[in-house]
């Protein structure tokens, strides 16, 4: 049996691509390569390529998905793994593209990338679940917006955030009525759709969930504390908060948390691994949203978990791209 070959699909269409090309890079590294010949591809709005060890750039064929390599026939991926954060990859694009030329990856499905992807969407499905989630208003680019009726829906303070971006772009927290507008002009610099939310009080966690081929695991729970107004930007890449893995709160919260993420798994018929955010408020997990290709940078959460879980991410990469191949 030869090696299988392995895209680890990486960039981006969006503000997060940068991040992407860390999260890839840690895919790259930590993959097992006695058993995987291991492919960077770059995906940018400006070409898709593989980039080799020296620095070389060859094209990927779009056709195919196949690329040079130096040598005399093209490589075709047996797997991607995609780390794609934002369009095209983590909103459903790239999934429906693989699909349609028969390349397994390791993301969820395209329908399931593109309703998690959408915040007002997933909400709308998951509350029909008896889902717990904080009172929201929706509004779009180019519609009257009533700020009086957004704090009647809402209360104050509240979160103005784009309905489809990551890494918390866009988003801002209001406490009082006059910083709606300009929070929502904000929002709109992100997406032409802006979700308002009630800010629930309480601890915010996130726990990555996924399939290990037999059963769908919740990892360990993580605590996000922010030095800032919120879990931003900043405090997400900057070091501007403690992630605490595991999270300090009780069992029985820890319980419940881990029960609806892999609830919301299910429900959702994700695949690969996801990440489901949660604020605690009176001992019960609020669901603020998930990621279907949550951080893998050595600072993100979802490689505290895993090998606070007892795994390295090479076992834990592993479980992923076998879930896939056979």
């Amino acid at each position: 049996m030869g090696k299988n070959n392995i895209a680890v699909a990486m960039g981006g269409y969006s503000s997060e691509f940068e991040i992407s090309i860390k999260s890839g890079g840690v895919v790259c590294e930590s993959l097992d390569k006695s058993k995987y010949n291991i492919y960077p591809i770059h995906i940018l709005e400006s070409g898709w390529y593989y980039v080799a060890k020296n620095g070389t750039k060859y094209p990927v064929n779009k056709a195919d998905f196949s690329f040079e390599n130096g040598s005399e026939t093209p490589v075709i991926p047996d797997v991607v793994f995609n780390t794609i954060h934002g369009t095209p990859g983590e909103d459903g694009y790239l999934q429906a593209y693989w699909d349609l030329l028969g390349i397994p990856h390791t993301s969820a499905d395209y329908y399931q990338a593109a309703l998690s992807f959408n915040k007002r969407d997933c909400l709308s499905v998951l509350k029909n679940f008896g889902v717990l989630c904080a009172n929201s208003y929706y509004v779009n680019k180019g519609t009257e917006i009533n700020v009086e009726e957004i704090v009647r829906i809402t209360g104050l303070p509240c979160f103005v955030k784009p309905n489809r971006s990551g890494s918390s772009f866009g988003i801002s927290k209001v406490n009082e009525m006059s910083g709606i507008l300009p929070a929502i002009e904000k929002a709109f610099s992100e997406d032409t759709e802006v979700i308002i939310e009630t800010a629930l009080v309480g601890v915010e966690v996130s726990v990555g969930v996924y399939n290990d081929g037999n059963e769908i695991i919740a990892l360990p729970v993580t605590e996000i504390v922010s030095e800032n107004e919120f879990f931003d930007f900043e405090a997400k890449y900057l070091g501007q908060s403690q992630e605490i893995t595991p999270a300090r709160i009780s069992d029985k919260e820890t319980d419940l948390v881990k029960k609806e993420a892999v609830r919301i798994y299910k429900l959702l018929k994700m695949k690969g691994i996801a990440r489901s955010e949660f604020i605690i408020e009176k001992e019960k997990p609020y669901f603020i949203e998930t990621n279907t290709n949550p951080g893998l940078s050595t600072e993100s959460i979802v490689p505290k978990q895993v090998r606070e879980a007892g795994m390295t991410l090479t076992q834990f990469f592993d479980i992923l791209i076998q879930n896939v191949i056979n």
